[in-house]
């Protein structure tokens, strides 16, 4: 297995190649075809087997835009490949980027990444997968199994995670992530609980979020659990903001929340206020 580490300047997650005795599997296409070809070459360099399939987490861009640039065959999830094909052929252009933040279709922070990965003279081309599932799909590589599960989430609805068994392996793709799109940035306590207990069932020793650096389970629970905390607190005492605050310190026997909990709990907020 060979994992390339995510950039934040550009959006760029990671992307793996999961390889067996027959088969090499990626997961995800890339932000882009640079950032496709960095990899590709990165596996020419160790003497990898090229990817013979490919499957994506969920449409966003930055997963997604680099699929033009790989000749092998992309699995998706049926709600992935409806959004795709929904882009296909749209301008990427300023004036296409303004109209895509405007509908909600992306947000404006996605859209200065795309400025800042293609440049001014930005091509773009958006590709359907050729094979589509619902559900999960089990693709062996010989030797290697992965399984793939669609669990949607907050972050996109169609998000799958991707779980090689013989290497106890979990990428979660952006599953945990809060809504960005159509609207402030949001969780939904249920729901973010509910995909907590999904990972947390999986007999996984790394975790692999895709914007984040390999995590022991160990390390994962440690970094969750003050999340876990604050969604299991939003859901006894919804959008009091000023209770939920307080129950959180208390919890974590502060007198202040570091700066990304404070963020945490806007977005749960935001997410409060719908339910």
């Amino acid at each position: 297995m060979l994992i390339m580490h995510p950039e934040h300047d550009t959006d760029r997650p990671v992307l793996a190649a999961i390889i067996g005795e027959r088969r090499t599997l990626l997961m995800d296409a890339g932000n882009s075809p640079a950032h496709a070809a960095l990899f590709r070459e990165e596996l020419a360099r160790r003497g990898c087997r090229q990817p013979d399939m490919l499957i994506l987490t969920h449409w966003h861009w930055d997963h997604t835009f680099g699929l033009s640039s790989w000749k092998s065959p992309a699995i998706a999830h049926e709600e992935t490949a409806k959004v795709l094909e929904s882009l296909t052929g749209l301008n990427w252009g300023e004036e296409g980027l303004e109209k895509l933040v405007k509908s909600g279709t992306i947000s404006e922070e996605s859209a200065e990444h795309i400025r800042l990965e293609y440049g001014e003279a930005r091509e773009v081309t958006v590709v359907k997968p050729d094979i589509v599932f619902t559900g999960s799909l089990t693709v062996d590589l010989g030797g290697v199994v992965c399984e793939v599960v669609h669990v949607g989430g907050d972050h996109s609805p169609d998000s799958c995670v991707l779980y090689v068994k013989e290497d106890k392996v979990l990428f979660l793709g952006d599953a945990l992530g809060p809504a960005v799109y159509g609207g402030p940035r949001q969780y939904s306590s249920t729901g973010f609980l509910r995909l907590l207990d999904i990972a947390y069932r999986y007999d996984a020793d790394w975790y692999v979020e895709s914007h984040g650096l390999p995590m022991t389970r160990q390390e994962f629970r440690e970094d969750l659990a003050p999340w876990e905390r604050l969604a299991r607190i939003v859901d006894v005492f919804g959008h009091n903001r000023e209770r939920v605050v307080l129950e959180l310190k208390t919890y974590l026997q502060l007198e202040e929340l570091p700066g990304d909990l404070l963020q945490g709990v806007e977005y749960f907020m935001a997410g409060a206020k719908r339910r």
